[in-house]
């Protein structure tokens, strides 16, 4: 297991301009991490994700470390590797050993799960005996000082959301120029989902704002000379089951009421915790081909707009392309176009199975539903399934 301890010693100087955003510096850790475990919340969250864990045990390991990298590969690994191996029935991976070893990358992701898709990612990242990754995570769900704190020291840094105009364009350059600060500088590859916010219905798809957004931070460089300094590597990220699929059903029925209807802070947490411990069959991560060279044949003369779009759809391509498709995806479409058009797929039993567990999602939901919002949710959680599908056929065409 290889530590890059010789990089974390000469840790490069964060620019002021990013201390409010950065993760925390290897030489202020200590510090930080001295307070962190002093938060009675902490450890009430460490109690309930660690009930075998003694809480002064884990305490003491986290006041021996030094440094960010220490903290993802001696506590962070182990934690993931636990949680995959009670939660799922393994974490594979593809085309991992086809990307440069020296080379950093900016991995943009599909957006499943709100911790767990960086958090496999670095896990994935570290088991193959490479450098971890920095992980852009929005303050919307940095509820508490503690957990800004938290996330800080695990090599992430803060997207800010909920601005007002001007400040959002501040708060975009600002989260640009730190991207291409950590690759070119830092030489640190980076993970960001191609949308904010999960996808809820599993239509994945990159917001072109996302890559306008990219480019702020090099605006000496053309567009694609911008995102060329990246080296965007499209990542597709697939669940066999999704622990939030009807939580994310849910919020769809509500809204579908209530246009106005926002989660809570609680909600959030709820999705989190859900997340993490909740069971998800199968996880495939397929790393595909830095798009670098599909850039430079995007013709020069073309239109703005339509060479954001040209971009987005080289992504998405990647994405829809390499998903893995499980049972559940072939089931769901079956289901969703009342087809048999992928019968060879599963059994009888798989099916009835999988109408089972689409059931048994449905009565977690703890309100009173009627037959029509039984039939709506259902609905809504075979497009969650199926969706990957047929992005993945409309892409191969």
């Amino acid at each position: 297991m290889h530590n890059n301890s010789n990089m974390e010693n000469k840790e490069i100087k964060i620019p002021a301009e990013f201390a409010d955003i950065a993760p925390i510096s290897d030489k202020d850790f200590h510090n930080e991490m001295s307070i962190l475990v002093e938060e009675p919340m902490f450890k009430h969250i460490i109690r309930m994700v660690l009930p075998d864990y003694k809480y002064n045990q884990l305490k003491h390991i986290l006041l021996a470390l030094n440094t960010k990298q220490e903290f993802q590969v001696k506590v962070m690994r182990p934690f993931v590797e636990g949680i995959v191996k009670k939660t799922s029935s393994g974490l594979t991976t593809s085309g991992l050993d086809d990307l440069d070893k020296e080379t950093p990358y900016l991995f943009i992701t599909n957006h499943r799960d709100i911790v767990l898709d960086s958090a496999q990612l670095s896990y994935s990242l570290v088991t193959a005996g490479r450098d971890t990754c920095e992980i852009a995570i929005g303050n919307n769900l940095l509820a508490y000082d503690w957990i800004n704190k938290l996330v800080r020291l695990n090599k992430s840094f803060i997207v800010k959301r909920n601005l007002g105009r001007l400040q959002t364009l501040a708060a975009a350059i600002q989260l640009s120029s730190y991207i291409h600060f950590a690759i070119q500088q830092k030489k640190s590859s980076v993970w960001i989902a191609q949308r904010e916010g999960r996808c809820k219905d599993s239509d994945d798809r990159t917001q072109e704002s996302l890559l306008k957004m990219l480019t702020y931070g090099n605006r000496e460089k053309s567009f694609i000379e911008s995102l060329k300094e990246l080296n965007i590597v499209p990542i597709a990220i697939s669940y066999e089951y999704d622990p939030n699929d009807y939580l994310k059903a849910k919020e769809f029925l509500y809204k579908s009421k209530d246009p106005n209807f926002k989660k809570s802070q609680d909600d959030d947490l709820e999705s989190m915790r859900t997340g993490i411990m909740g069971f998800k069959g199968q996880v495939h991560y397929a790393f595909t081909p830095c798009i670098n060279e599909q850039l430079d044949k995007i013709p020069a003369d073309l239109d703005k707009f339509l060479v954001l779009r040209r971009v987005c759809n080289i992504i998405d391509n990647a994405i829809h392309c390499n998903y893995k498709i499980f049972k559940t995806n072939y089931m769901a479409h079956d289901m969703l176009f009342d087809d048999k058009q992928f019968a060879d797929k599963y059994t009888p039993e798989d099916l009835e199975g999988f109408k089972k567990y689409i059931g048994d999602q449905i009565s977690k939901i703890r309100t009173d539903l009627n037959d029509f919002d039984r039939y709506y949710l259902f609905y809504r959680m075979l497009q969650m399934y199926s969706n990957p599908l047929t992005n993945q056929l409309e892409a191969l065409k």
